[in-house]
């Protein structure tokens, strides 16, 4: 298979499905921010962190994946078999970040981000999470988005910030505060 097809060089590309698009569709959007949002979780997970840190996210990429085939997909005329998010994957989310939040001191105000390169990382990947959201949310309003899909995007942002104030406390890096001037 040929990395280069030259079917994409007028400013259109196809669905699963075999529907042409323009790249700026917002399908096309929606699932280039989900895997802009891969490689960033892909370089939190290079960092030096704890293995069981790493198999989470290593797991988030996986379900990433599936989410970048979904919204790929033409619904209406792909009959691929794709790979479908489960209850399970946002319980996982919803667990892990109770497990951290047990062992973190009580968030009080709203957190800077920063403090360490590690947990800048994850406040940008948390961010580019809320763009894959806005983006989903916007492509539903007009085509079909699995349900699963904009819930699991939502609780994953959750999951990036407190995994940033774990590893900010695993790293012993200072969490700055917002205090608004008055």
């Amino acid at each position: 298979m040929k990395i280069y097809t030259k079917t994409g060089d007028k400013g259109q590309t196809s669905l699963i499905g075999g529907t042409r698009v323009p790249k700026h569709h917002i399908r096309i959007e929606a699932y280039g921010t989900i895997d802009e949002l891969n490689s960033w979780i892909g370089l939190i997970r290079d960092q030096n962190i704890d293995t069981h840190n790493k198999e989470i996210l290593l797991e988030i990429q996986d379900r990433l994946f599936t989410i970048g085939s979904s919204l790929a997909s033409d619904p209406d005329k792909s009959r691929m078999k794709i790979p479908d998010l489960k209850e399970v994957d946002i319980s996982l989310l919803e667990k892990e970040m109770d497990d951290m939040e047990n062992l973190l001191p009580e968030l009080k105000s709203f957190i800077l981000p920063g403090g360490h390169t590690t947990v800048s990382y994850c406040h940008i990947s948390r961010c580019v999470c809320r763009r894959a959201e806005r983006l989903t949310t916007h492509l539903s309003e007009s085509e079909f988005v699995a349900d699963l899909v904009i819930i699991y995007l939502n609780r994953l942002s959750d999951y990036l910030f407190v995994l940033s104030r774990k590893l900010s406390n695993d790293l012993n890096a200072t969490e700055n505060p917002w205090k608004p001037r008055m």
